[in-house]
């Protein structure tokens, strides 16, 4: 008899994770192996965000706290909201976390009955579907083309909706795309929800401050108000703070909401780290300017990554709009056969293949619901990136 739950078999591990550490395997044993795998910033944690977070350890502030964030903690991410978002949160409707991960995986296990279905665009960050799935919910993929900047359209929304539909997920800026939603784009979104008033809305902003040129921001509540009682608007410090590793998500949504996910949190996780919340209630009501200036560094490594890539032979590769991923096709390269006579039949055969002749670690597009493409992390220095991108170039240019 097997041990496995039968919800485990629905899924699979992350596959960004996989590359991650299959990249740290080959670099241990001795391998010259780039990673462009980890959705991670190469930026250190600012130093008064650290200095927070040792006063509180001196202060003795590592005890149990409440289930779903301290009451400064809260107070500072409904600051962040009205200030940044122009959205009104109580402190009541604010659910603070281990990770946005598990601000998104509460929601789910709090509202997700058996074939309840949640719409996920994709390209989608790995993670979304599965996390539907172990909430006992279904998955609904609906492909934003790379011809419409890989953004779901709205008449591709409307036709997935059904009467079981409970949930549309939005990333903006996109992991793996980098792809933002203009306010219009919202709006037209916004106009079909309204004719379904069963479909609550989850916008994963977790990439907020990672907006390069003249973009815009908005998210959707902003855009339309009259969903506000009906969003969860999720966001945390990792990417924008470089606190991935401090493990702090946060969430505005409904009271009653809220509510539902606080009582999930209490029988699973309990509180996040109490020293990390205090190091976030610096991040959010401390200086903000570096923020700014971390992201024209990433503008410039994507404008670097994405010129060498379209000089590589057989790759197209779009301007993302935010984050700090790109998302080449290689539908030029499908054919085609390595010098050792592989045939790159898919993104999966040829991140394998890449790794293997120049020792690049990729994430295939499989993984995140559209091929042919792969994404590339360009979290990293720009002399990495360079060089990455040259071996790139060769291996494309090897194929015959």
């Amino acid at each position: 008899m097997s041990i496995l739950a039968s919800r485990l078999s629905r899924i699979k591990p992350s596959p960004t994770i996989a590359v991650t550490n299959k990249a740290r395997e080959l670099k241990a044993a001795g391998r010259d192996v780039i990673g462009l795998g980890a959705g991670e910033p190469d930026f250190d944690t600012p130093d008064n965000i650290k200095e927070a977070a040792i006063a509180a350890i001196r202060r003795g502030e590592t005890k149990y706290t409440d289930v779903d964030g301290i009451p400064e903690l809260k107070a500072a991410v409904a600051a962040k909201f009205k200030r940044e978002n122009g959205l009104s949160y109580g402190t009541d409707q604010i659910h603070v976390a281990p990770g946005g991960k598990t601000v998104i995986y509460n929601a789910f296990v709090a509202t997700l009955s058996p074939g309840d279905e949640v719409i996920v665009p994709a390209p989608y960050w790995v993670s979304y579907p599965d996390m539907v799935l172990l909430a006992g919910g279904e998955p609904v993929t609906v492909v934003g083309h790379e011809a419409d900047g890989f953004k779901l359209r709205p008449e591709a929304l409307e036709a997935a909706i059904t009467p079981r539909t409970k949930w549309l997920i939005i990333n903006s800026p996109s992991n793996p795309t980098g792809a933002a939603y203009t306010g219009a784009e919202l709006e037209a979104l916004a106009a079909v929800l309204r004719r379904h008033p069963q479909v609550w809305v989850l916008t994963d902003d977790m990439y907020e401050h990672l907006i390069y040129g003249d973009f815009d921001y908005r998210t959707i509540a902003q855009v339309a108000p009259d969903l506000y009682d009906r969003t969860l608007t999720v966001n945390g410090v990792s990417k924008a703070y470089a606190m991935t590793g401090w493990r702090i998500g946060y969430g505005g949504g409904p009271k009653p909401l809220i509510d539902l996910m606080r009582k999930v949190a209490g029988q699973t996780t309990t509180n996040p780290s109490a020293i990390s919340q205090w190091a976030a209630v610096e991040a959010l009501n401390g200086p903000q300017d570096f923020i700014a200036e971390r992201a024209k560094h990433f503008e410039a490594r994507r404008d670097l990554v994405v010129s060498m890539l379209n000089q590589a032979t057989g790759i197209r590769c779009a301007t993302p709009e935010g984050a700090f991923y790109v998302y080449p096709s290689i539908e030029g390269l499908i054919g085609k056969k390595t010098r050792g006579g592989t045939t790159i039949d898919g993104d999966d055969t040829f991140a394998t293949e890449l790794l293997d002749a120049e020792g690049v670690a990729v994430v295939q597009g499989s993984a995140f619901g559209l091929s042919p493409y792969f994404r590339i992390s360009y979290a990293t220095s720009e002399d990495v990136l360079e060089e990455a991108c040259r071996r790139i170039q060769r291996f494309c240019a090897s194929l015959i």
